[in-house]
């Protein structure tokens, strides 16, 4: 089973960062709302193990997982 990777792991982190906010220039609070929600469900897909997602839902939201 894969572990959630917490620590730093993205290259070149402040150019993503960069693009995240340059994707959600123009839209309104709801047209972003929906763009993260779409990202997200993007992302959760790629990464696919159910244990991994659980974690990530767990550490977002400070509470134990259910999986």
């Amino acid at each position: 089973m894969t572990k959630l990777i917490t620590t730093a792991n993205i290259a070149r982190p402040d150019d993503f960062y960069a693009d995240l906010l340059a994707a959600h220039e123009g839209l309104s609070k709801t047209e972003s709302d929906a763009f993260n929600a779409r990202l997200v469900l993007l992302l959760a897909n790629h990464i696919g193990d159910r244990a991994v997602l659980a974690e990530a839902l767990a550490a977002a939201g400070h509470r134990e997982s259910r999986v």
